[in-house]
């Protein structure tokens, strides 16, 4: 059985302009190496709808950054997880667990991965908007959710000749969804641990533009911290003025301020370990992902109760910016 919170938006009996997915990353517990594969769907209510699924390859250590995608049309695919079934690849998103398979390239690439979401209060879903009544109401149209902020990886893939072994990966699983993409954003995710690569933090932000009546919006901002326990969150439209946030590709600064404290998120990526994904509107026209899942991170979280703390990763963050125009940095757009 699946958790709500990945029931599929996409109404197949009465299509409408809609763009949804279903996305995993892992990453590699000491070095920069991590996996993003999604399943997505992209509806036109005036023209057909497709699936696709997506898989991009971060290798750090010997420098393949690589993306690749699959479309068919939707009738030759099974989007009402679960399992999602595209072609030659499949995700069953079981809320206790779950497994994927995949191939693409022609066969250069294969990933068989299997997860299960670890214990503890830091796990459980998370949505970072500040009511979850707001999930399926008109406004924001733009949803984001994460089923599984923490899980844990085993399998292997294979792209090229490079074999991973994966065992005891940390990294996420989200959903998200609405009418089209978003005018612009930046999104970020990270799973901290300590010596022995226990997670015992984890942040994820976002902050963007959304349209309301035809007009685009000044940038807002969300922000959710789990450390152990304690939850601290960063959402209150009454807080909007404390907030400041820094789009300034690769590197993203949010500091935040609210009843729980305040807080400072930093990520940076580098370039070179980026893809860039072509993501089409449902009424026409490109919008860019410029992706990492080898960001470095830093955050600093002073609470209005108790102690200041601060935690940093070297490559563990997974980074995403959203914008209408490419990046010339980066290699051709997927």
């Amino acid at each position: 059985m699946i958790h709500d919170d990945n029931r599929v938006r996409f109404t197949f009996d009465r299509p409408t302009d809609h763009v949804e997915s279903w996305f995993l990353r892992a990453n590699h517990p000491r070095e920069p190496r991590a996996l993003w594969i999604k399943a997505t769907i992209l509806s036109r209510h005036r023209g057909s709808a497709v699936a696709e699924v997506w898989c991009s390859f971060f290798d750090g250590v010997g420098g393949l950054t690589r993306a690749c995608k699959n479309t068919v049309a939707i009738t030759e695919a099974d989007c009402r997880p679960t399992p999602i079934n595209i072609a030659s690849c499949f995700f069953d998103l079981a809320a206790d667990g779950g497994r994927a398979e995949g191939v693409l390239a022609g066969g250069e690439l294969t990933w068989n991965l299997y997860w299960r979401p670890v214990d503890g209060a830091m796990a459980k879903p998370l949505c970072l908007l500040p009511n979850r009544r707001l999930i399926d109401a008109p406004f924001p149209k733009n949803k984001l959710l994460t089923p599984s902020p923490i899980l844990r990886f085993s399998g292997s893939v294979h792209w090229k000749g490079v074999e991973w072994s994966i065992e005891d990966w940390l990294g996420m699983q989200g959903h998200n969804w609405g009418p089209a993409h978003a005018p612009e954003y930046a999104w970020g995710q990270c799973i901290f641990t300590d010596t022995q690569g226990e997670p015992f933090c984890v942040v994820e932000g976002a902050a963007g533009r959304i349209r309301i009546g035809g007009m685009t919006s000044p940038i807002l901002a969300l922000m959710t911290i789990r450390e152990g326990e304690r939850e601290y969150r960063f959402d209150r439209l009454l807080d909007i003025w404390n907030r400041r946030t820094s789009i300034a590709f690769p590197d993203w600064t949010l500091r935040m301020k609210g009843p729980d404290g305040e807080a400072l998120l930093s990520m940076r990526a580098r370039p070179e370990r980026m893809v860039q994904l072509g993501y089409e509107n449902p009424k026409g026209g490109l919008s860019y992902c410029l992706n990492s899942k080898l960001a470095a991170v830093s955050l600093r979280v002073n609470p209005v109760d108790g102690h200041g703390f601060e935690c940093t990763s070297e490559h563990g963050g997974a980074l995403e910016f959203l914008r209408p125009e490419p990046a010339p940095e980066l290699r051709e757009v997927i």
